[in-house]
């Protein structure tokens, strides 16, 4: 499945966080999401990523904006790295990965030598109207919080 396109109406979400709240994206309505999809917890570049956006939150909550990350692990393991980070935002279990696949996100991937499925790191930024505003689907951990700052700055002046 391909990305959902700019303006498109962003697909619902209904996963648990660490806690077994469920949370769903028509739930934000009013309020910009930024929906970020991670391979792993606690592995290097996904705590890069989590911790560049755990020092954006401020930023980013100032901007009527939420954070939400996204993996294939289970609640137990979410709460795990946001324990040793202090992430201030959700971690939402996709243990089907349903989400990833209504995200495109859910890729075939290879590693010495070996295919499999899993995760590509990208990110959506979804507007208060719940579609689709902007799409980073080949996301680069460092730098990419404040690049995620910068669009939402340049969309919210733009709708202004």
């Amino acid at each position: 499945m391909s990305i959902p396109a700019v303006g498109a109406v962003a697909p619902e979400i209904a996963l648990p966080d660490a806690s077994g709240t469920i949370h769903r994206l028509s739930d934000q309505r009013g309020r910009w999401t930024v929906l970020y999809f991670y391979p792993k917890d606690d592995t290097p570049g996904c705590t890069v990523e989590a911790c560049e956006f755990r020092d954006a939150d401020r930023a980013i909550a100032e901007r009527s904006a939420d954070v939400w990350g996204v993996s294939p692990q289970g609640p137990s393991s979410k709460q795990a790295f946001r324990d040793k980070y202090g992430l201030p935002f959700p971690l939402l279990a996709d243990e089907d990965h349903a989400v990833a696949e209504a995200y495109g996100t859910w890729v075939e991937k290879q590693n010495y030598g070996k295919t499999y499925w899993g995760v590509a790191r990208s990110t959506f930024l979804i507007d208060p109207e719940g579609r689709i505003a902007r799409t980073w689907p080949k996301v680069k951990p460092e730098g990419h919080a404040a690049e995620v700052v910068a669009a939402l700055d340049e969309l919210r002046s733009s709708a202004g």
